[in-house]
């Protein structure tokens, strides 16, 4: 078989979708088709079911994809490691970040790193944290940048930047000119809250239990999946929430938005860098992390 095709394949499993895949792989959607089906012609079995626009794996299917996911980690590995040899440090390393780190921190740091190693490339997948964490222990990313902390006995962590999340308000709001109000006043104004799994909703209710406020005891109007999402909700008026101040310090320097903390209670955090311990490093992935933790305190 060729690996070409089944990298294709795998692409497509992973974004359920030809026009998506097309896109992705800078391919057209027949030349994608007509892969699948030569796979499909030289194995003998039917590898995907098609529901609507979105396309499922087959029971033959999810075996192809699992081997061929290993494959193409060998041959990226094998890459690295005989480029390793020479001194050159290229080929791809996928990485991951939540919400803040993905958008605000790590292409930045991208950047700066394919200017030290140009044969590298950086494949940067963006979720919450719950979803970057399994995706780092079950294999399919090679490092993440999370913004929780995390306690797995699978997974190897080190910390990162530190993070500040404050009280968001848009600049009408009888609060924003205050530099810090009771956290007992949230109760009453209404709240938008990031989706379960974010590792700023981790934090904030963590923080907020201490002083006996849960999300039930607020007037919730929305949970929403993304930080940008939310900062956009304040800014029209929808409620207030709590984020990041690295997401929302360019709204708060334009006075879109203002910033807020809670007296007696510090919402502070540090991001971590999370990998799966015992997997092999090839020297690209090593050396990500070690620029990583050399930038941290930089």
């Amino acid at each position: 078989m060729d690996l070409h095709k089944i990298e294709i394949f795998c692409t497509l499993i992973k974004l359920r979708s030809f026009s998506k895949t097309a896109d992705a792989l800078y391919l057209t959607q027949p030349t994608v088709s007509g892969h699948i089906k030569n796979l499909e012609t030289e194995l003998g079995v039917r590898l995907l079911d098609r529901l609507g626009k979105k396309v499922i794996p087959t029971q033959e299917g999810d075996i192809l994809f699992r081997y061929g996911q290993k494959l193409i980690e060998l041959r990226d590995r094998a890459k690295q490691e005989v480029e390793g040899l020479s001194g050159k440090v290229g080929g791809l390393l996928k990485i991951g970040g939540s919400t803040i780190p993905g958008a605000y921190i790590l292409p930045a740091y991208i950047g700066a790193f394919k200017e030290k190693y140009p044969a590298s490339a950086i494949y940067l997948t963006i979720d919450d944290t719950a979803k970057i964490t399994r995706s780092v222990q079950i294999g399919e990313l090679s490092i993440g940048v999370v913004g929780a902390r995390i306690s797995n006995p699978q997974l190897e962590s080190h910390t990162f930047l530190k993070d500040e999340l404050l009280v968001t308000v848009p600049p009408r709001h009888p609060w924003a000119r205050k530099g810090s109000i009771p956290a007992d006043a949230l109760k009453g104004e209404s709240f938008i809250l990031r989706e379960q799994g974010s590792g700023t909703r981790h934090l904030m209710e963590e923080k907020l239990a201490r002083v006996g406020i849960i999300p039930a005891t607020l007037n919730v109007v929305a949970v929403m999946g993304s930080s940008d999402a939310v900062r956009q909700a304040v800014k029209a008026g929808l409620g207030i929430s709590i984020l990041s101040i690295r997401a929302i310090q360019e709204d708060i320097q334009a006075g879109r938005l203002a910033g807020l903390s809670l007296k007696g209670l510090k919402l502070e955090r540090s991001f971590s860098v999370i990998l799966l311990k015992g997997k092999s490093r090839p020297p690209l992935c090593k050396a990500f992390l070690d620029f990583l933790l050399s930038e941290r305190n930089a």
